[in-house]
């Protein structure tokens, strides 16, 4: 009898911990590398697609992205996000609109850009360059790891090779795939050994950027394979092809991008781990230069205009108010906040900014 007591206990516990691990949210970050809002809200900009500086074919990029209505060619590069997903969230920075996003540190270049994201804090004293230094701050990332709900629930993808140093993967224990780094495991899918082959096949343009390709499916393929509730990828192309001047391939890029967030948020809809309890928060890093025309190709403090940004949220309790249009202040440093409140975990920095307002329904 005490036997048949300590199965059915045993058993009961069991059901209860996976009802609970079952109604855990999960969360999906997403960041474009260096992606300006004057694209996502206005779509291809004049100034440079009809440049042959920066074009080498202008009739055929013309054919793929101008239309003659912000609204028209903003769909035609970001079909997923203006087609589908302006119903089910929120987007905000349309500066034309007045809704503005900003960054708080005064860098405006990616590694204190992502350091704002992840921590809800700038911290322009000691992150103020890209170098590979291990993080001193605590991201969210960390945070969950080291949680008893999410503890091992938690990875991160990107195309750069210092994203293991910004979320500090030897202190936090996030594993982090970045750069050419390949799938690891003893059970790595044939899909994942397929991926590694191919990466070592297939030169990048850059030194130390990956093409986001291969970050997208490393990170797809690990989420089929091992669920983590907690996953941050983070596309690098936008800002690598705009430093190198070529428009064509930046707007390739961001429609690539596009379809790689469509491919997520299908595959969440069809998994019942993901299904119906899995937040979007998509956010760049920097912006970029606007005028002169030439400034497009660069950003930081000297640069006007590298220091907006935007963000896009939807998912469960998301309120569906789409595009906003009325005036607003937003701050990069306010979306690690919105993360912490999702997975309903108390973040240790007390001088953290606040969550956005009104983003959820409850």
């Amino acid at each position: 009898m005490r036997q048949i007591l300590i199965i059915f206990l045993f058993i009961l516990v069991c059901q209860i911990s996976e009802a609970q691990d079952h109604a855990a949210p999960r969360v999906i970050l997403i960041t474009l590398d260096g992606m300006r809002w004057q694209e996502l809200f206005t779509g291809a900009d004049s100034l440079l697609i009809f440049n042959s500086a920066y074009v080498r074919d202008t009739s055929e990029l013309q054919q793929r992205f101008w239309r003659t209505t912000p609204e028209d060619r903003r769909k035609a590069l970001f079909p997923f996000l203006w087609n589908e997903i302006v119903s089910k969230g929120q987007l905000h920075g349309n500066r034309f609109l007045g809704s503005k996003v900003n960054l708080t540190n005064q860098m405006w270049f990616s590694y204190p850009g992502y350091n704002e994201i992840l921590t809800g804090k700038a911290d322009d004293d000691r992150i103020n360059s890209n170098d590979k230094i291990e993080n001193p701050n605590v991201t969210f990332l960390e945070v969950a790891q080291h949680s008893e709900q999410y503890k091992d629930q938690v990875a991160a993808f990107g195309s750069w090779d210092v994203f293991p140093y910004i979320i500090n993967e030897k202190r936090s224990g996030v594993p982090v795939n970045a750069g050419f780094e390949l799938a690891k495991g003893a059970r790595i899918t044939a899909r994942e050994e397929f991926l590694n082959q191919l990466q070592t096949q297939i030169p990048s343009p850059w030194n130390a950027v990956r093409l986001d390709a291969f970050t997208h499916h490393f990170a797809l393929e690990y989420m089929r394979r091992k669920h983590p509730k907690i996953v941050y990828i983070a596309y690098g192309e936008t800002d690598d092809f705009a430093h190198d001047g070529n428009y064509e391939a930046y707007l390739t890029a961001a429609n690539n991008t596009d379809g790689f967030i469509r491919d997520l948020f299908a595959y969440t809809e069809e998994d019942p781990f993901y299904k119906g309890r899995t937040v979007f928060v998509i956010t760049t890093d920097h912006g970029r230069g606007t005028v002169p025309p030439e400034t497009w190709k660069s950003h930081g403090s000297e640069v006007a205009g590298a220091g907006q940004v935007w963000v896009v949220v939807f998912g469960p309790h998301v309120r569906p108010l789409g595009e906003i249009r009325t005036e607003e202040q937003l701050y990069s440093a306010q979306i690690a906040p919105v993360i912490y409140g999702v997975l309903g975990l108390k973040n240790p920095d007390k001088e953290a900014s606040m969550p956005i307002d009104g983003l959820f329904t409850h």
